[in-house]
């Protein structure tokens, strides 16, 4: 069985906007079922993880759409089956990390520092998901073709 892998374009320059907030460190766009569709470090970071590499990066969108389906199916035990989720927020005593819708498919999760105004960092994720919305969309992949 052959099939044609289809290389996801890297929307990580798009994030660059939400590393500037004050306290945000790392910003990712994942698809749905787990997929690095981006990511983005802030500049100058100490810590821990100072930069998110690719490895770290695509770990973490796994765990982020865990994190959304987890979301997604507790809204519909507590509020039935058609209850959507807008917004997630974790948190940890090293800061925040914040989860959210950002078009067909896709999510986006931001990772601040305790020093963070987690509100304005919700806003600049909702103003960014507003502006490039359908950049950060994934679509259904292609089925298999049934003759391969």
């Amino acid at each position: 069985m052959t099939g044609a892998v289809t290389r996801l374009p890297d929307l990580g320059w798009m994030l660059r906007p939400l590393t500037d907030v004050p306290g945000v460190r790392h910003a990712v766009v994942v698809s749905e079922d787990g997929l690095r569709l981006g990511h983005a470090s802030a500049e100058d970071l100490t810590g821990p993880v100072a930069l998110l590499g690719v490895p770290e990066a695509e770990s973490l969108a796994a765990a982020c759409a865990a994190m959304t389906m987890t979301g997604r199916s507790t809204a519909a035990l507590l509020f039935g089956g058609g209850a959507g989720v807008r917004q997630l927020m974790l948190e940890s005593e090293h800061g925040f990390v914040l989860f959210t819708h950002a078009g067909a498919g896709a999510h986006l999760a931001v990772a601040t520092g305790t020093e963070a105004d987690v509100g304005l960092v919700a806003q600049q994720m909702q103003v960014l998901v507003a502006r490039i919305g359908t950049h950060l969309s994934t679509g259904p992949r292609d089925p298999a073709d049934p003759s391969s």
